[in-house]
């Protein structure tokens, strides 16, 4: 199946009342497991590439985009790739720019650490030179903690400028902070549901959740009866990755071929994709949508 486009997969989730998944992948084995898992599970995920990722890669993007592109394309699954947290002014633009050439249809634009005006100028600048390019764009208000240990996650949007915001950017979507965190290995953020139930009433774009490893299974479904539409994976993938390396290196210590352990890591984040897909993928209308904040 050729590669779709995040937007297209993101209306998908709003008719079905449902989200997609959006996965980050760091290596080729990421890609390849990602991608098998989202065909074992049935249905359609976004591929995406953050700014560190590719600053792993000595800031040469190419590389594992054309990757994600050669593998989601020979997928039977529907899959896009995205641009993740770029907040590099010269990456931007490269990314915006060679966008087209790479198969990315998406980028996330990273300005929530600047003040507030700061936000809105840098990502309505962005945003303007990404959509002239044809690419679906998402903006973060409310910076989200765990990156680098920005900040408290108790942090959270407000309504009122998210509005603004969204009008002030002509943003596609919105990344809000709700109580999730980057980097959690365990499922334990609170998530105030209430408060993505009144964001999505005051936004005109689909709302997107981050830190999402760190949120449970039932607190992920109800996120999503609320309102969320796209939701990002990163740690979780990373966490059975490693653990399934470390059990197979503890249990086997004088194995020195890689392709061993790290076949057990790639299949350890594969059957976690398939969890997730088939979480967020059923409609929502008939979870609770009351606060569980």
């Amino acid at each position: 199946m050729a590669l779709v486009t995040t937007r297209g997969l993101i209306e998908g989730a709003i008719t079905r009342h449902s989200a997609i998944a959006s996965f980050n992948a760091v290596t080729l084995e990421h890609v390849e497991a990602i991608v098998e898992g989202v065909e074992q599970a049935g249905s359609g995920a976004i591929l995406q590439v953050s700014e560190n990722a590719i600053g792993f890669h000595k800031r040469n993007m190419r590389p594992l985009l054309l990757a994600c592109a050669s593998i989601a394309s020979s997928s039977s699954a529907p899959i896009s790739l995205h641009l993740d947290h770029f907040q590099d002014s010269a990456l931007i633009s490269q990314g915006i720019a060679e966008a087209a050439g790479l198969g990315v249809s998406s980028i996330m634009i990273d300005a929530a650490h600047q003040p507030y005006v700061s936000n809105i100028e840098l990502t309505q600048k962005a945003a303007e030179l990404a959509h002239s390019h044809g690419l679906w764009v998402e903006g973060e208000l409310g910076e989200i903690g765990g990156k680098n240990g920005a900040h408290s996650p108790l942090v959270r949007t407000d309504p009122g400028e998210a509005h603004e915001y969204v009008e002030g950017t002509s943003i596609d979507a919105l990344a809000v902070a709700v109580g999730s965190s980057h980097a959690m290995t365990s499922a334990s953020a609170s998530i105030d549901v209430d408060l993505i139930a009144h964001l999505e009433g005051a936004v005109s774009v689909p709302l997107v959740l981050h830190g999402s490893s760190g949120v449970s299974d039932t607190d992920l479904r109800a996120a999503v009866a609320a309102g969320i539409r796209k939701i990002n994976v990163g740690t979780a993938l990373n966490v059975a990755f490693t653990e399934a390396l470390r059990d197979r290196l503890i249990d086997g210590p004088t194995i020195h071929d890689p392709r061993v352990y790290i076949a057990d890591g790639r299949d350890a984040i594969t059957r976690t994709v398939t969890r997730i897909c088939r979480l967020i993928a059923e409609p929502t209308h008939d979870i609770d949508r009351s606060c569980r904040s």
